[in-house]
């Protein structure tokens, strides 16, 4: 049975990749795009604005653009608020859905125990070291139950709400959030491919960066505060 699901961008500063995420995501038959608007200081907004003026005549109420208090987690709130859709689909602006999301995220769904999913992921630009972490990034999802924003995390809307939404950190809240939905029942771990970008493990390079995250995470589950941990992460978006 068809449901209606809302895919939901989080977006700040990220001029270079939401003209090709939302060119792609448009055409995927999904029932509303709704763009978060973090306070960017370059022309995201514009092109966001631009894309939709440009798609209304065919699609009229396919995409909004939504502003929110600066921050992934409330950004992601405020678009869980203003959409429609029975499953809400979480999306970084730098990652595209492989052809076939709608239909895959359809037929986990159908079950009526399976409360959210993630697809896993792989990066942008070939290589051994993308190749490496993703796959470890896939596998170690597969075994926790856990996932990252990277992997598209989606939920129904009725679960979302019992939850309480993202927790309002600034770091650690698509961890955060899939531990907790895990508790609640059944999750998808699709074996369709997200495409994300290889950005943030280039600019440090990848294996500092692998040893960064690592650390973070090892912090968090032993207790350090999100907030605490933000402070030694430059977020790259």
């Amino acid at each position: 049975m068809a449901m209606t699901i809302s895919v939901i961008i989080p977006t700040l500063n990220e001029e270079r990749t939401i003209m090709a995420t939302l060119a792609q995501t448009a055409a995927l038959g999904f029932d509303e795009l709704i763009v978060v608007e973090g306070g960017s200081s370059d022309e995201t907004p514009a092109l966001v604005e631009s894309f939709r003026l440009n798609t209304q005549s065919s699609a009229p109420s396919l995409i909004r653009l939504v502003p929110a208090p600066r921050g992934r987690a409330r950004q992601m709130n405020e678009g869980a608020k203003a959409s429609r859709g029975e499953i809400l689909l979480f999306l970084h602006a730098d990652t595209q859905l492989p052809d076939n999301a709608k239909t895959v995220i359809e037929t986990a769904m159908a079950r009526h125990d399976m409360v959210g999913g993630r697809f896993d992921v792989r990066f942008d630009r070939p290589s051994r070291w993308g190749s490496i972490i993703s796959s470890m990034m896939n596998w170690r999802s597969r075994v926790s139950g856990i996932a990252t924003g990277d992997q598209a995390l989606f939920v129904r809307r009725l679960v979302f709400e019992q939850m309480g939404g993202f927790a309002d950190v600034p770091l650690m809240e698509d961890i955060d959030f899939s531990r907790r939905l895990k508790r609640r029942g059944a999750t998808a771990a699709l074996t369709t491919t997200v495409t994300t970008s290889f950005r943030r493990w280039e600019q440090q390079g990848p294996l500092p960066t692998i040893l960064l995250m690592w650390t973070l995470r090892f912090l968090y589950w032993i207790g350090v505060p999100p907030h605490t941990l933000n402070r030694w992460y430059g977020i790259v978006r």
